[in-house]
């Protein structure tokens, strides 16, 4: 008994984890979709999502709801720059060597953050309180119900979107074929714009509810953003739903491997599944054929 309720707490903390890899792949898939590159700069949007909200609550002194705002908002920004500046002027460039330019902005853009506010974690004090909540013989904490609550409003609000809207089909029309969507009217490098700023966004965010779990620092966006590439790695890069899988799959396999054998293999549990997924089914888990992309 004592074994079971161990496991449905490791299951637990694996479904908040693996829900932050979801939003994190999501964004990856997002960006993967309208370009063709893989955005080695997420985690860092990631990174900011939490460092900044920290600095409007302390310096800015603004109440919790107006600094999520605030971070949120000035992620997307930098986002909408970072493509402006370094993607849009490189048209002809091949995948690879944007690829290596995001690798570029990633490492400036963790440079920058640790000049201006160190090397030090920094915690975020979480959203309702911290009495943890029993179910199931497990503990729940309400931070983790914001994030689930968080992601499953993003998960329906990107559906929404990409579904129901007219930039949302634009976005996937280029996503398909970018020649045939500019032939009929669809500026794709304004829709190449918009999958940034949506990354950004979103890869703010799921920084921000994870901060006050796991605290933040210059340098957390390197891990969470390479398990987020996991996830979408896992799901058959591109595809939405695959990817939301693959990021509760990998959460709970790497909560399950660090609770019930060593927490020091938990990150080597995460890309030890990443390369056995690249060896046996490098299209992804949830691929067949054609894709639904986001």
């Amino acid at each position: 008994m004592e074994l079971l309720n161990q496991v449905t707490q490791f299951v637990i903390s694996g479904l908040a984890t693996g829900s932050i890899y979801a939003l994190i792949g999501l964004s990856f898939a997002i960006i993967f979709n309208s370009t063709g590159i893989i955005n080695f700069a997420q985690g860092e949007f990631v990174m900011l999502g939490g460092v900044l909200t920290i600095f409007s609550l302390n310096v800015l002194q603004l109440p919790l709801l107006a600094a999520i705002i605030v971070a949120v908002a000035v992620t997307t920004v930098i986002g909408l720059v970072f493509e402006r500046l370094a993607i849009r002027p490189l048209k002809n460039a091949t995948p690879l060597s944007l690829i290596i330019i995001t690798i570029g902005a990633s490492i400036l853009i963790r440079g920058l953050v640790m000049l201006l506010w160190g090397k030090d974690t920094q915690a975020l004090p979480a959203f309702s309180g911290t009495d943890p909540i029993s179910v199931a013989g497990a503990t729940l904490l309400p931070q983790h119900l914001w994030i689930f609550g968080v992601t499953v409003l993003v998960i329906i609000g990107c559906r929404l979107f990409f579904n129901h809207t007219i930039s949302g089909k634009a976005m996937r029309a280029c996503s398909f074929n970018p020649r045939a969507a500019n032939l009929v009217g669809i500026s794709v490098g304004r829709m190449v714009l918009f999958s940034f700023v949506i990354s950004a966004a979103v890869g703010s965010l799921a920084g921000v509810i994870i901060a006050p779990l796991t605290m933040t620092a210059y340098d957390v966006g390197v891990m969470l953003g390479l398990k987020g590439f996991c996830a979408a790695i896992m799901g058959g890069m591109g595809s939405g739903l695959g990817t939301v899988l693959g990021g509760l799959i990998l959460g709970t396999l790497e909560s399950l491997g660090a609770g019930l054998i060593s927490s020091g293999y938990k990150d080597a549990i995460a890309f030890f599944i990443l390369l056995l997924i690249l060896f046996i089914r490098p299209q992804g888990l949830f691929k067949k054929g054609e894709t639904e992309r986001v």
